[in-house]
Order: structure tokens, then C-alpha cells, then sequence
């Protein structure tokens, strides 16, 4: 027999609310501004700009070989580096691309995705007491993982200039690092600015490390969505001079090959710090996706032509959306690479993003991303927002049509 708990005797106070069980570290972290506006484009049927993932599928041969593993049996726990061909076959493609060399057997590491070898690269590096020197604007997740571990972020701004590019001030770069700097976090090519690091602004972040000792953890999931218009190309921090031995380098399927569900990235670098990120790894997912791990190497394989046709054809994109954001009264930022593009909204009478994007789905149905979530120093970012490209030409025509009615 069961029994309903008892019920308040009649004018008796009503019990106090809980006190928040959360961590105070991690209570600043609500949920994610991409989950947010997500939820707001469903409500209010708009498009949605928001969130950076396709509306179209990956390469053919890498979907057929998916379905083979499936198929196969290769369902069950896969090692826990990964599975030995997707290693090697990631070894290969940083060889080919960026002359940099792992051992697929203990210098690669196989991850839920991106957003967790971050996390795990940084909770097995950084403790109470310690900084971490990283960009903003960043993606959320970076600040979330440093107050996981405890440490302290020390963010640089990326600032936009007459020329439409954002930079650092590199005495700002310098101010940032100390005694306590243990890691520099770097994206490039960057979100959500669509920033691509120059030579000299990467050897001064290098010339940095080694001065303080700091190891640095690169997020370059967007390494081959760099535009053939950029000013920069895109360079590994790990290629310069005394790097490889510092540098956790990171990457994933996820955005070169249209399979953000996916969730298959991977972390390369010396021994000792891939051994170290794979024992907190290792208690966060233990491992993951299977029959998707044979797939991704498949991907990782293609030809050139399957790389430069899906860079030129995002860059299509960009230049399609840019076009009518613009011809909105936008102040368009131009990206050097990314799926995003970011717009100045003082144009368009817009003083605080947040209000703005909140605002749009019902001035004219479409979702944007408010950037200033993405700063501590908010009013750096107060007027920008972010718009996602990688959508459909049809769905960004649409787009553009409903943007019209903000002229």
C-alpha cells in the first residue's frame, strides 16, 4: 500500500523554497544561449540562425560506412583510445594537411566530440589557483570547463577594426599571463567571430608559452573552413618552433563532415599530455560511438577535391547570407572561415544583443545569437550577434527575405 505524502495542515506557512544544491562555481551556468534560441525558433517557427549545425548530411561514403558497422557488429565498447583505424587514420590526415606527426598509439586520443576533449584537456591540466589565458569572445563551454577545474579564466578581447577584422591588443595578450598562467585556450579558426590567427598574432601566443611555461590546448575543429578570400591561412599552433611539445591539438568530424549529432573529435600531443587528458577522459564518456568511429575514418580519407568543394561551397554561403544582412542595414563582419558571420546591429537602432535577438523572431522571423553572452567584458560584445550560414541556399533565401522587413 502506498501512501501520498502529508499535506500542509490548513494556514500553516508554506515550507521555505531550497536553497540552489549547485556548486557556486558553476551556478553562472544556466542553460546554453544555443538551446535558448533553438527552443525560440521552434515556438515561433522562425529560421534558425542560431545554432551552428547543418540541415544537410555528410559524404555518401562516410554515411555507407556507418550502416556497414552498424551492420556489422560493431556495437559494443570500442577500445579506449579509440578504435585503432580511426587513430591511424587521423595520424594520416594531420600528416597530409599540416605536416605534423602522432603516433595513432598513445599521441592520439579519441572523444565525445570536441566539447569534451576541452574539458577533459583542461580539468587534467588546471586546478584551484590556476589560469587560463583564452579569447573573447569564446565558446561557452571553455568557461564552463575552467570553473569545473577550478581555475581562473583570463580572457584577451578580440576587438573589430576599420578593416572589418577582429584582433587582439598584444599588450593586453601579455598583461594576461603570470605566474599562476597554466594553459592558453585557442580557436582558431575562431567562433564566433570567424576570426583565422595570423602567423605573427600566433607567434606572439607562442613566444608567451614558452616564457611562462603554459601549456597550450588548440580548438581547431574549423581547420579546413577557411576561406580562399581570408588574409590568413590556417597554421596549427603546434607547427612553430618548440610548440609540439606543449600543445594539446584538437579537432573533430563534427563541422568538416556535416555530423554534429556525431559527437566523434579527437585530442593529439605528445605523450605525457595525451596520457593525461585520457585518464580524466576515461570517467567522463569512458568511450563512444562505436560504429561511427570507422565511418569518420573513412571521412578523414577522402580526396582533396571533397575538402575545397565543401569549403567553397560554405563560402557561397557566407557570401550569400553577408549579402542580405547587409542589404538589411546590417554592419557585416566579413569571416576568414567558421560557419558564422557577425553583424553590428547599432545600424539598425540595436544597443543590447540580447534584447535584439530576443526580439527578431517576432520582427521578422529569424533566430540569431546575441555575442555578448560570450564575453566577460559584456559591452565589447554588446552590439554584435551572430548568424550560422550553414544552412540550405533555399533556407538562407528565405532568410534574407524575412530580414528584409527590418529596412
Amino acid at each position: 500500500m502506498t501512501h501520498s505524502p502529508a499535506l500542509p495542515a490548513p494556514g500553516a506557512p508554506a515550507p521555505a523554497p531550497q536553497a540552489d544544491p549547485l556548486v557556486p562555481r558553476m551556478r553562472p551556468f544556466g542553460t546554453t544561449i544555443f538551446a535558448e534560441m533553438s527552443d525560440l525558433a521552434v515556438r515561433t517557427s522562425a529560421v534558425n540562425l542560431g545554432q551552428g549545425f547543418p540541415d544537410t548530411d555528410g559524404p555518401a561514403e562516410m554515411l555507407d560506412a556507418a550502416q556497414a558497422a552498424l551492420r556489422g557488429g560493431r556495437n559494443q565498447y570500442p577500445p579506449g583510445p579509440g578504435i585503432p583505424e580511426l587513430r591511424a587514420a587521423v595520424a594520416a590526415h594531420q600528416k597530409r594537411f599540416w605536416g605534423l606527426e602522432y603516433d595513432p598509439d598513445g599521441e592520439i586520443l579519441i572523444t565525445a566530440g570536441a566539447t569534451e576533449a576541452i574539458a577533459a584537456a583542461i580539468l587534467a591540466l588546471c586546478e584551484a589557483g590556476d589560469e587560463v589565458v583564452c579569447f573573447e569572445p569564446y565558446y561557452d563551454s571553455y568557461a564552463a570547463s575552467i570553473a569545473l577545474s577550478g581555475a581562473t579564466r583570463r580572457p584577451v578581447t578580440l576587438r573589430p577594426t576599420a578593416s572589418g577584422r577582429y584582433e587582439f591588443d598584444p599588450d593586453e595578450l601579455r598583461a594576461a599571463f603570470g605566474p599562476r598562467t597554466r594553459v592558453v585556450l585557442l580557436n582558431s579558426p575562431h567562433n564566433p567571430t570567424g576570426k583565422v590567427f595570423t602567423a605573427d598574432e600566433l607567434s606572439q601566443i607562442a613566444q608567451l608559452c614558452q616564457e611562462y611555461d603554459a601549456y597550450a590546448v588548440t580548438d581547431e575543429v574549423y581547420e579546413h573552413l577557411v576561406f580562399t578570400d581570408s588574409a590568413s591561412r590556417h597554421v596549427p599552433l603546434a607547427t612553430l618552433p618548440g610548440m609540439r611539445e606543449r600543445t594539446v591539438r584538437i579537432s573533430s568530424a563534427g563541422k568538416t563532415f556535416s555530423c554534429t549529432g556525431w559527437k566523434i573529435g579527437w585530442a593529439s600531443g605528445p605523450r605525457p599530455l595525451v596520457s593525461a587528458v585520457t585518464r580524466v577522459k576515461q570517467f567522463l564518456t569512458y568511450v563512444n560511438g562505436a560504429p561511427l568511429q570507422p565511418a569518420v575514418a573513412v571521412a578523414l580519407g577522402l580526396p582533396d577535391a571533397y575538402f575545397t568543394g565543401f569549403r567553397d561551397d560554405l563560402q557561397a554561403k557566407r557570401d550569400q547570407l553577408s549579402a542580405g544582412l547587409a542589404a538589411a542595414g546590417f554592419d557585416v563582419l566579413r569571416p576568414e572561415g567558421t560557419y558564422f558571420v557577425t553583424a553590428d546591429i547599432t545600424p539598425l537602432g540595436g544597443k543590447d544583443g540580447v534584447e535584439f535577438c530576443l526580439g527578431l523572431p517576432e520582427r521578422c522571423g529569424v533566430v540569431a545569437v546575441p555575442t555578448q553572452v560570450f564575453y566577460d567584458h559584456v559591452d565589447a560584445g554588446r552590439h554584435l550577434v551572430r548568424f550560422a550560414f550553414c544552412k540550405r541556399p533555399e533556407v538562407l533565401a528565405d532568410a534574407v527575405a524575412r530580414l528584409g522587413k527590418l529596412r
